[in-house]
């Protein structure tokens, strides 16, 4: 379960090949999430100890992107469409999937990219309380040589760090 780096530091094909042992762990355990014997809470801590934790295996090192963001919470939204099942309409009495905002009130646990950014503070902090001793600690505080090429910049860790302590309403201290 290793990680893969390219060199345009582009996370896109990591959460792809995240996503194919997540299908295959879906597709080993489908049944039991649409099975109608075991409670929805089950289904969702079965959701929650099987598949999410291979999806976001190695995540604290992710930069997301809103892209990444959305093919995430799609792949979330599928695995709960199929625990929490159709939805009858009261209006005309057929069979209709449950829209986002269904799903995200009846899934009241944080959502995958919540759990992604809370991985991602917890390994800064520790990152961060490793000081100066640390190899981790001498790459986020280290500077590299050469000039950024001139694009728009692309969101660094640390940046993405920064606007999760703004988040959390921890925006003016130093996270370091």
């Amino acid at each position: 379960m290793g990680t893969t780096l390219t060199n345009q530091n582009s996370i896109q094909e990591e959460i792809m090949n995240r996503l194919k042992p997540g299908n295959t762990c879906y597709n080993s355990v489908q049944n039991l999430l649409s099975s109608t014997l075991l409670s929805k809470n089950l289904q969702i801590k079965v959701y929650g100890i099987i598949i999410l934790l291979v999806v976001v295996y190695g995540c604290e090192t992710w930069s997301l992107k809103q892209r990444e963001e959305h093919t995430l919470r799609m792949y979330e939204n599928r695995v709960l469409r199929r625990i929490f099942g159709p939805k009858r309409d009261e209006v005309t009495g057929e069979w209709r999937i449950l829209h986002n905002e269904e799903l995200n009130d009846l899934y009241c646990s944080p959502n995958i990219v919540q759990v992604i950014k809370s991985r991602r503070m917890r390994w800064a902090g520790h990152v961060a309380h490793m000081g100066e001793r640390g190899g981790v600690y001498k790459i986020l505080v280290g500077k590299p040589e050469g000039k950024r090429p001139l694009e728009r910049p692309r969101h660094r860790w640390e940046d993405n760090i920064k606007k999760d302590f703004q988040e959390v309403r921890c925006g003016d201290m130093d996270w370091i």
